[in-house]
């Protein structure tokens, strides 16, 4: 089952709740696509400004069969339109003015500086528009001793101490293989332009809004850090000695001994390892628990070795205890929960045919997300974009012909 693709169907599009949020785009790779995405699927105008003959980075993220128009690229900038744009001159530089006097948003994720650089900080945009709300993510913001570095995930890993913090010293230091940080950030990032278009409805002045792929990464570890600052204690939760991953006869299964009174004593009647376990006296509490972890681990990593998943996922589920199966990607797109969340939707695609992405995580009731149509060619809107803003042909051609679009 897949939510309907207007493209495919001519089903009408449900009303959404940024219906009439003109949003001029400059975001690119993933964290401000991201962002502009989720505010498109929920009926803002996006226009995606894209550099000629290049675009977005993400259109070359990875050697494709589809080139520019690959599934880095769609899976992140459904919804939009885009507009290839030369604005290192002043005729392509006055395109974005024409277009920022009557939208709502600019959004970019730029290094810090770059829009100011281009002729587009907020000081200026905000002369033609004072209602332009003007959001930026950065990798660390305008100052500091960062501030001249790229905004890159796997950076922003290390620098936050995300990387650092693991289930033990003993295990190697490496990469997360998803883009938390751009992912995160993106989503602050839309948090950030939907609670300005809000305070814009009461004060009818836009404003600015950054976003600092740092600060997000560290706020992810809220609990952590006040922990920290005010114990200097580590919490880890990977470390918990009750819980962990545990390979089986035909996969893994993850459970979660804790939030019960006796979680030791649940764990050894699901894994049929009798009663001396769980009442010895050296684990009578998290501490001793914690203190004999390698020896528990070793235990439930025995145990577990002896039968399948799904045997184990009923006994830990008989006795209340938390557990999964560990999935794979492809597993958990064929899950019986993604298809009933309506999780993956499909779109029309000018190479492939019909192609398959992921859904809006949110779901409103009367204003839901919507795949009103798939992630623009390069420059396909260009000739389009202008005309509804007030150029005629002439002025199209010309700047056709000047390679401004």
């Amino acid at each position: 089952m897949t939510a309907p693709d207007t493209q495919s169907t001519g089903a009408a599009t449900p009303a959404g709740a940024l219906d009439g949020i003109t949003v001029v785009d400059f975001t690119q790779v993933y964290m401000g696509p991201s962002a502009t995405q989720l505010l498109a699927d929920f009926g803002a105008e996006v226009i995606k400004v894209e550099r000629p003959r290049v675009g977005d980075l993400s259109r070359n993220s990875f050697p494709d069969s589809s080139g520019l128009d690959n599934p880095i690229f769609y899976s992140i900038n459904r919804n939009k339109r885009s507009i290839a744009l030369d604005t290192r001159g002043d005729a392509g530089k006055q395109v974005i003015y024409d277009l920022v006097r009557d939208a709502d948003v600019v959004v970019s994720n730029f290094r810090a500086g770059v829009m100011d650089r281009m002729g587009f900080g907020y000081d200026k945009l905000r002369e033609i528009n004072p209602r332009i709300i003007w959001a930026s993510g950065t990798g660390f913001g305008e100052i500091g001793p960062y501030a001249h570095k790229g905004g890159q995930d796997i950076l922003l890993q290390a620098l936050s101490g995300v990387m650092w913090r693991r289930q033990s010293e003993e295990t190697p230091l490496s990469v997360y293989p998803t883009t938390l940080c751009d992912y995160t950030a993106g989503m602050h990032l839309a948090q950030g332009v939907l609670l300005a278009l809000f305070a814009r409805e009461r004060t009818g002045e836009g404003q600015r809004v950054d976003v600092r792929m740092f600060d997000s990464m560290l706020h992810m570890q809220m609990q952590e850090a006040a922990t920290q600052l005010n114990r200097g204690a580590e919490v880890n939760w990977a470390a918990m000695p009750l819980s962990g991953v545990f390979p089986t006869t035909d996969g893994a299964v993850c459970f979660v001994g804790a939030f019960k009174a006796q979680p030791l004593r649940d764990l050894c009647e699901a894994l049929d390892l009798g009663d001396d376990l769980w009442q010895r006296p050296d684990l009578q509490d998290h501490d001793g628990q914690l203190a004999n972890k390698p020896e528990l681990q070793e235990i439930f990593r025995a145990a577990c070795a002896t039968n399948t998943t799904d045997y184990w996922i009923k006994r830990l589920e008989d006795v209340d205890l938390l557990c999964a199966p560990v999935l794979t990607m492809v597993q958990a797109l064929a899950d019986p929960q993604t298809e009933i969340n309506k999780m993956i939707v499909t779109m029309d695609h000018p190479i492939e045919g019909t192609v398959q992405v992921l859904n809006a995580p949110i779901t409103l009731s009367a204003t839901p997300a919507a795949v009103r149509h798939r992630a623009p060619t390069l420059g396909e809107h260009s000739a389009q974009v202008l005309a509804e803003n007030g150029y005629d042909e002439q002025r199209i051609a010309q700047l056709r012909a000047e390679r401004v679009i």
